[in-house]
């Protein structure tokens, strides 16, 4: 048996759990298949020409999911950072995904993009990989569920207190480096409604506002407010 050891086979090996479910063949198959690529920011990474672009791993940078409306206006689905894997650009392999996704490079990215058809056909034969794949995909939609649930049912006051809380538990320190239009953008909303509420935070005591970031001055009393 041919010994597999393409220089993606221990990357993948870590990555996916069911690498040691699929045969030497197959993983060989799947390394073969596998890319790295690059994106400038604004890019658009997945759902422009609508092509199912497959399963994306993020080696660095970052990407935002959203959702476009027919009048323009996009919903932020979830944000994919170093180490993070999307399922949703891959709806040739899930074809209960009948929604369109559309991902973009936030910064300059750099991605492990895995051949569509590959890993469908993997993904068909072994029940494995395709409970990953359903796995995985669940996941990112309760993200979307959270997302949606948030807009419809929570107050603003509460959305912009999760959104900075939940910042600096994945950056560390005490400081979103963001803009307000960032902000706006990440949370579906509007800038000034997201000035408004900061100026708000300010004048409690609850954060410091600079140019491009804000700084958290009492994070319990942030979540005094969930």
């Amino acid at each position: 048996m041919e010994q597999v050891t393409h220089e993606f086979a221990e990357f993948l090996s870590t990555i996916f759990p069911f690498w040691d479910k699929i045969t030497k063949e197959e993983q060989l198959l799947l390394c073969r298949n596998t890319h790295k690529v690059s994106y400038t920011q604004g890019a658009n990474v997945h759902g422009v020409n609508h092509a199912c672009t497959g399963p994306i791993i993020v080696i660095s940078g970052k990407v935002r999911a959203y959702m476009l409306s027919e009048d323009g206006k996009d919903i932020t689905l979830y944000r994919l950072f170093p180490n993070d894997l999307c399922m949703l650009s891959a709806s040739c392999v899930i074809e209960a995904i009948t929604f369109d996704v559309y991902i973009d490079a936030e910064v300059d990215t750099e991605a492990i993009l895995i051949n569509s058809a590959v890993f469908s056909g993997l993904s068909k034969k072994n029940v494995y990989v395709e409970n990953f794949a359903l796995k995985t995909a669940t996941a990112r939609f309760s993200e979307v569920m959270w997302t949606m649930q948030q807009m419809l049912f929570m107050k603003f006051d509460k959305r912009l207190a999760v959104f900075l809380i939940d910042e600096l538990a994945r950056t560390g320190g005490d400081t979103v480096f963001l803009t307000q239009e960032q902000i706006a953008k990440y949370m579906s909303s509007a800038r000034e409604v997201v000035s408004r509420m900061l100026k708000h935070f300010s004048s409690e005591g609850l954060v410091k506002v600079s140019r491009g970031e804000v700084k958290v001055l009492d994070k319990k009393g942030l979540k005094s407010l969930l």
